[in-house]
């Protein structure tokens, strides 16, 4: 499958499991976590849905190669996964038997990895010539 397609695809669905994540919060969480954890999940869709979003640009745009753009693709992948699902485990942590706590190192690790996509994109503008 193409880059592009890849891009598009994975953009689409996180930002389609964003949206029902966040609804989710909203209206499932409402009364079985505090107001805190509930605000501390919403982070975590934000996130998503910012990815999500920058996923599908990259899918639209010109200035970085397939090779980048796969790389980004990973990037991103695991970074969402990482910072947003260790998130969404963290906030609901007291409505399983898993301790969610045990696994938080993962969410600085997804955090730098999506910073990471955001510096490589800089700086691929960067050394592009002038006439993007």
């Amino acid at each position: 499958m193409e880059t592009q397609k890849k891009l598009i695809l994975l953009g689409s669905s996180l930002g389609c499991i964003g949206i029902i994540l966040g609804a989710f919060a909203a209206h499932g969480l409402e009364n079985l976590i505090s107001e805190e954890a509930i605000s501390t999940f919403e982070t975590g869709v934000k996130y998503q849905i910012y990815h999500a979003l920058f996923l599908v640009f990259l899918s639209a745009q010109n200035f970085t190669s397939p090779r980048l753009n796969k790389t980004l693709f990973w990037l991103i992948f695991l970074g969402v996964l990482f910072f947003s699902g260790s998130i969404y485990g963290l906030a609901t942590n007291e409505l399983t038997s898993f301790d969610f706590k045990t696994i938080a190192w993962i969410t600085p690790i997804g955090g730098t990895l999506l910073i990471l996509s955001w510096a490589l994109v800089v700086l691929n503008v960067l050394k592009k010539p002038k006439n993007l």
